[in-house]
């Protein structure tokens, strides 16, 4: 596990960014967080770093957007308002889990219990340690 410390969005948005362009197919990122802790930031990021030009916003009531136009395909799901096994299971959500792509899951841990297989998964953990800094714990990207 690494452990980076952002003081600001932009700094978030730069680590995004690194891993976007260190990104291979298939990949997973599945993000925890308290609301406002980033993770949409982040995702901001991945999003630069793949070559994605869309604006990129929280899925929170369509649960996944889907970007293309870059490097890989991004799919950024946020399952925020899925709040049992048997909502996950029936929102589809099993089919991002080995994308065509790039797979960014905020809310990831509610999958935890579900009994869901991820092919190629990072875990990242975001908390907030002060008004704009926060402290961003993930498996190592090689990026």
């Amino acid at each position: 596990m690494a452990t980076f410390i952002s003081h600001s969005p932009a700094e978030t948005e730069a680590l995004g960014e690194r891993w976007g362009r260190a990104a291979e197919h298939g990949l997973v990122l599945a993000l925890s967080g308290d609301l406002g802790a980033g993770k949409t930031q982040l995702v901001k990021g991945i999003a630069r770093g793949l070559g994605v030009t869309a604006r990129v916003h929280s899925p929170t009531f369509t649960l996944v957007n889907e970007y293309g136009g870059g490097r890989l395909k991004l799919f950024h799901l946020d399952l925020y308002r899925l709040e049992t096994k048997a909502q996950i299971l029936s929102a589809g959500v099993e089919e991002f889990l080995s994308p065509d792509g790039v797979a960014v899951i905020e809310w990831a841990e509610r999958i935890a219990d579900c009994g869901l297989r991820i092919a190629d998964w990072r875990r990242v953990q975001i908390e907030i340690i002060g008004e704009s800094e926060r402290k961003i714990i993930y498996d190592d990207l090689g990026a």
